[in-house]
């Protein structure tokens, strides 16, 4: 008996306390004014800050991202130094000219009508107030920036491969969070993000000649034509000239927004959808493509929000731009140029982030396999759906990412900061792969529909509420009854494998009794299936004793639970009523969600030599 035949019998950091009930507030009034022929700007920034901590504020940070984009910087010398850049990366900022590079820098800040002490260091701006910002009190900040626009490198910047003028993430200097871990103020290096909820209200200028997408809900669509056109018709103004774009966007942590000349914007919407926007460029091959991308796009809002909670924005859209593809509150930039059954994968991919990066927005910097592990798991059930395929078909891609890093001798723990990674490969390993197992692997544990309840209700408990690793497991303990901490333990903050091995069977007085050995160095529960030799099969589970329970059945099969296995003892016997010669195959976890190293110590079967 193979195992896939046994599939088809059954279904197929250091810990962070709970987030207190306080958190930052903030409202952005923005106006930018962009200059296509030097791709140099300039900006105001009005802003009302809301300190909501306990603490008195003497200082405020800011991020300037563009500043990322020059030789020398910090991502610059990392990228450098690393044994495995990122290929879109590598050495491409240290030979970036004057008039590539990219720069962000703000000229006057007043807070509460007093100027500001500010220092500018690489991505970061400090500024130490003339009076602290005490506890329950608000700001009102105003500020003047200016810059330049990079090349494409990393997300940000204009002229990326496909074409595309301007891909606009990480644009503007933006308020680093404040939390009861203190300040994030973070020097960019090149790959996650974090920032506090507030309200957006942004207007771009820019030459008439451009189409913009961005975050939020266009207000002024008819002064710009936007929506109002035909595909590919442009409005008719002198030439130079330029249109004012009114973007706003209510309790989000970022704003994107992409430019081009040659941008087709498309509009789709379904009882059940938000109001989605597409924007593409103008360009043979990629029609046909993008004209059937919205239909799926509903669909995934649909499925996402039935399953994982409601999506709770008004719009979304869908932007060819980036480097590939990136997510942000209410929009993502993808590279558009794909078959489409990529196309269709990526934008699965960014907008499941609208629930892990967008809703609830734990911080990336610290927590990335928060976001991108559980992106990747429920992309790959969205695209199951989508594609009818076979119920968790696309489990071993994740699985084998994991396996990889587990045999690479270059694995982290996963309590890892995110810039902090020490190979590229281990990063994305990690937090993809590694992250996406630990949902998967939570449901051979508690079981699957526990776990699924649990991240909707996750959801519901924690959305624009920054959780950390303790909230999410704190909400599958109350779903399942049972202890989770240990698992917490194991996947975060160790690199620690599992090796469970069925040793022997033997006849023993009365039935048979089958020994099991723990080969690795993290507990587990073991679901151990056997068949018997006249047709029938049963599951018996043996929970770890720290687990304090055992999951319910997950199938119709007969379902017993054993007496618990404490995690200090490296070997247990199970006896069984059944003789020695009646078994077929015994096998440790069937379903395959044990992320298990070495699988070949599983397996027996009596049939073999038959």
């Amino acid at each position: 008996m193979t195992r896939a035949s046994i599939v088809a019998i059954i279904l197929f950091p250091i810990l962070s306390f709970a987030q207190p009930n306080w958190q930052q507030e903030i409202s952005y009034k923005m106006e930018f004014d962009l200059d296509d022929s030097n791709h140099q700007f300039t900006g105001t920034q009005d802003l009302v800050y809301i300190n909501n901590s306990p603490d008195e504020l003497s200082h405020l940070y800011f991020h300037l991202y563009f500043n990322a984009f020059q030789p020398g910087s910090m991502m610059d010398t990392w990228s450098l130094r690393v044994e495995d850049p990122d290929p879109r990366v590598e050495d491409r900022i240290s030979k970036l000219s004057p008039e590539e590079e990219g720069h962000l820098h703000v000229s006057r800040l007043i807070c509460n009508g007093a100027a500001a002490e500010i220092t500018e260091e690489g991505t970061i701006l400090e500024v130490k107030l003339a009076n602290p910002i005490k506890p329950g009190k608000k700001a009102k900040i105003s500020m003047d920036f200016y810059g330049q626009v990079p090349v494409q490198i990393r997300r940000s910047g204009r002229d990326n491969k496909e074409g595309v003028a301007y891909s606009m993430a990480q644009w503007y200097p933006k308020m680093s969070e404040y939390d009861h871990m203190g300040w994030h103020a973070d020097p960019y290096i090149g790959r996650e993000f974090h920032g506090v909820w507030g309200d957006f209200d942004v207007t771009i200028h820019i030459d008439s000649a451009y189409t913009i997408g961005a975050t939020g809900v266009l207000q002024n669509p008819k002064e710009i034509g936007h929506g109002y056109l035909a595909a590919g018709e442009k409005l008719k103004r002198p030439e130079g000239s330029k249109l004012s774009w009114n973007f706003q966007a209510e309790n989000v942590h970022d704003f994107v927004w992409a430019a081009d000349k040659d941008y087709v914007h498309t509009t789709f919407k379904t009882e059940s959808s938000p109001e989605l926007h597409f924007l593409y460029k103008n360009e043979e091959g990629l029609k046909e493509n993008w004209e059937a991308l919205p239909a799926y796009t509903a669909r995934i809002f649909e499925y996402a929000s039935e399953h994982y909670g409601v999506y709770p924005w008004p719009v979304y859209s869908v932007i060819q731009g980036g480097d590939g593809g990136m997510e942000y509150p209410m929009a993502t930039l993808i590279t558009g140029q794909r078959k489409f059954g990529s196309l269709v994968g990526v934008t699965v991919h960014e907008v499941m982030h609208s629930w892990y990066q967008g809703a609830l927005a734990n911080n990336e910097g610290l927590y990335s396999w928060m976001d991108e592990g559980f992106t990747q798991f429920s992309s790959n059930q969205v695209m199951n759906y989508l594609f009818d395929t076979e119920e968790d078909s696309r489990i071993g891609r994740y699985y084998d990412s994991y396996y990889r890093l587990a045999a690479s001798g270059k694995e982290e723990p996963m309590s890892q900061m995110a810039d902090h990674y020490r190979t590229f490969f281990g990063y994305g390993a990690a937090v993809y792969g590694k992250g996406a197992v630990f949902m998967a692997q939570l449901g051979y544990v508690i079981g699957n529909d526990e776990m699924q309840a649990g991240l909707k209700q996750y959801f519901e408990d924690w959305k624009m509420k920054h959780p950390g690793p303790n909230d999410v497991i704190r909400v599958m303990e109350k779903e399942s009854g049972i202890h989770l901490k240990w698992y917490l333990h194991y996947m975060l903050n160790t690199t620690a494998q599992i090796d469970y091995a069925i040793e022997s069977a033997e006849a023993s007085e009365g039935g048979t009794t089958i020994n099991l050995k723990n080969e690795g160095t993290f507990p587990m529960p073991i679901d151990l299936f056997i068949s018997y030799k006249d047709g029938s099969a049963e599951i018996v589970n043996i929970p770890l004793r720290i687990m304090r329970g055992s999951k319910a059945p997950e199938n119709d099969l007969p379902y017993s639970v054993a007496v618990d296995w404490p995690w200090t003892n490296e070997t247990y016997q199970l006896k069984i009523d059944r003789k020695l010669e009646d078994i077929a195959v015994i096998v440790i976890d069937p379903t395959g969600r044990m992320a298990d190293v070495n699988q070949e110590n599983n397996f027996i079967d009596y049939t073999e030599s038959e």
